[in-house]
């Protein structure tokens, strides 16, 4: 049941909250990315993974940490976004790794697109009064890849084999 909780309850509501905080504020606060770490410690013990599949989701995390710090380090995403990705791929394990990261990438060229054009419309009055809305709109502003990146684990989570663990505990 604990297991169960944390991939239908917990992680959602993790990776809802990294995507608002990095659309609102272009951010994505470690306590998120320490937070999703914390819950899939307790999920390994609770599903039972084995210490070698215990290992993999690690293994699975760091190479998310080494391809997103990469991307950091061109200036392709943001140093929340590489942890975000991290911690996903840590959840995910190398099983879901490869459809998660193109379903993600696909999500982020539709976000970014849907950004930059919107950014060549005026922007109607009654928006104008909020300020996430108008660093949002800002031609010098960035993507928020937060929201892609956790579109992308929306989509394929009940597709997982930790979904499948999950609901067999």
């Amino acid at each position: 049941m604990i297991a169960e909780i944390l991939v239908l309850v917990a992680l959602p509501a993790l990776l809802a909250a990294a995507a608002g905080w990095d659309l609102a504020s272009f951010t994505i606060p470690n306590f998120l990315s320490a937070a999703l770490l914390g819950a899939f410690a307790v999920f390994a013990f609770a599903a039972h993974l084995s210490a070698p599949a215990i290992g993999l989701h690690l293994l699975a995390g760091f190479a998310g940490l080494a391809i997103g710090f990469t991307l950091f380090a061109l200036g392709y995403i943001g140093g929340g976004d590489a942890k975000l990705f991290a911690g996903i791929a840590l959840w995910l394990g190398f099983s879901d790794l490869l459809d998660y990261t193109l379903l993600a990438s696909i999500a982020g060229g539709a976000l970014t697109l849907g950004i930059l054009a919107s950014r060549q419309l005026p922007l109607p009055g009654f928006l104008s009064s909020q300020s996430w809305i108008l660093r949002l709109h800002d031609a010098k502003a960035g993507i928020p890849y937060g929201v892609a990146l956790a579109a992308g684990a929306f989509v394929i989570l009940p597709y997982t084999e930790i979904f499948r663990l999950a609901c067999a505990t």
